[in-house]
C-alpha cells in the first residue's frame, strides 16, 4: 500500500473551505441546470474514453431510482444531466426475456443515454452466474458490479475470459462478510485475469472504517467502476447523505480520483430518501461538477 498523504495543516483545511465553498456555488447552478435543462449529447461509445473528461463521465447506479420504474428513472437521470446508466435488476430483470432486454436497450439509446454496466448482481452460485453473464451478453454490456463470494471467483474468471466482460466487485462496508473494502477484493483478484476488478463504493468504505484515499491509490489498477456518496459517519450508523455534507474530505477525494487517473464512470449512488431522491442526487452531481471545476481551475 503506498504511504498516506500527509497530515493536513490549517492552510490545507482553509484551502479546503474555500473549495468547498467555491464549488458549492457552482453546484447550485449546475444542480439547476441538471433539473430543468436539455437532455445530455449524445452517448460516448465507451465510457471513460481517453479525450472524455471526468466531469463528462458522471452517471446514476439506478439503485437511487429503486421505488421507480424504468421510464421514471430514465427520465430522472436526464433531468440530472448525466448520460451514464448502471440498471439495478429491479429496472431490467436478469431473468428477462432476450426481446425484452435489446427493447429495453434501445429505449435507453433513444433517450441519449449510454447503459454502460449493470449491478449490484449477486454471483454466489453457479445459476447466478450463468444468468448474469447471459443478461450481460443480450444487452451488449461490457461490465457487470457484483458480489460474489471468494469460492465463486474461480468461476467467475472463467466466464469472464469466455464472455470478455469485465467484472467489478462492489465492497459493502460493515455487514459484508464477503468483501467489506476495496482491499479485500483487491488481494482476492490482483493475480487473477485483468478483467476481474473492482467496485469502489467510496462511502461504504469510509463506514467500514478503512481509509478510502489509501484505499483508492492501493487498487488503482483495478479500479473499473466508482459508486460516489458522502455518508454521515465514518461507522456502520453512517448513511448516505448529499455530497459535501458528510464526514467524508471531498476535495481529497476528488484530487486522489484525478491523480490516479481513473478512466470509469463516477456513478451516483443515493441511498436515503428512496421516495424523492432527485432533489438530493442533483445537489451531489452539481457539487462534483463545482468540484471538478475548482480543481482543474
Amino acid at each position: 500500500m503506498p504511504p498516506r498523504d500527509r497530515p493536513i495543516s490549517h492552510s490545507t483545511i482553509s484551502r479546503r473551505r474555500f473549495l468547498q465553498t467555491a464549488s458549492a456555488v457552482v453546484a447550485c447552478a449546475g444542480a439547476g441546470r441538471a433539473t430543468f435543462g436539455a437532455a445530455p449529447a449524445a452517448a460516448a461509445e465507451t465510457p471513460g474514453a481517453a479525450d472524455e473528461p471526468l466531469a463528462a463521465r458522471l452517471g446514476i447506479a439506478s439503485y437511487t431510482f429503486r421505488l421507480f420504474n424504468l421510464d421514471a428513472t430514465l427520465a430522472m437521470t436526464k433531468r440530472l444531466g448525466v448520460k451514464y446508466l448502471c440498471l439495478k435488476s429491479s429496472h431490467l430483470p436478469l431473468n428477462a426475456k432476450p426481446e425484452a432486454i435489446r427493447a429495453a436497450v434501445e429505449k435507453i439509446k433513444k433517450q441519449g443515454l449510454v447503459f454502460y454496466g449493470a449491478g449490484a448482481i449477486a454471483m454466489q452460485n453457479q445459476a447466478q452466474i450463468d444468468e448474469a453473464f447471459e443478461y450481460a451478453r443480450q444487452a451488449g454490456l461490457k461490465i457487470m458490479v457484483i458480489a460474489p463470494t471468494a469460492k465463486t471467483l474461480p468461476e467467475i474468471e472463467r466466464k469472464v475470459k469466455q464472455y470478455d466482460v469485465r467484472v467489478a466487485i462492489h465492497n459493502h462496508g460493515p455487514g459484508d462478510r464477503h468483501f467489506p473494502t476495496p482491499e479485500s477484493v483487491y488481494e482476492k483478484i490482483k493475480n487473477m485475469d485483468p478483467r476481474m476488478g473492482l467496485c469502489v463504493d467510496v462511502g461504504h468504505t469510509v463506514r467500514q472504517g478503512d481509509d478510502v484515499y489509501a484505499a483508492l491509490e492501493a487498487c488503482r489498477d483495478r479500479i473499473y467502476d466508482v459508486h460516489m456518496k458522502d455518508v454521515t459517519a465514518a461507522n456502520v450508523q453512517g448513511q448516505t447523505t448529499v455530497l459535501g455534507r458528510g464526514v467524508m474530505d471531498m476535495p481529497r477525494l476528488f484530487r486522489t480520483i484525478q491523480k490516479i487517473r481513473y478512466s470509469g464512470v463516477l456513478a451516483f449512488e443515493y441511498e436515503s430518501e428512496g421516495r424523492d431522491p432527485l432533489p438530493s442526487v442533483a445537489q451531489s452531481v452539481g457539487y462534483a461538477r463545482g468540484m471538478l471545476a475548482a480543481l482543474n481551475a
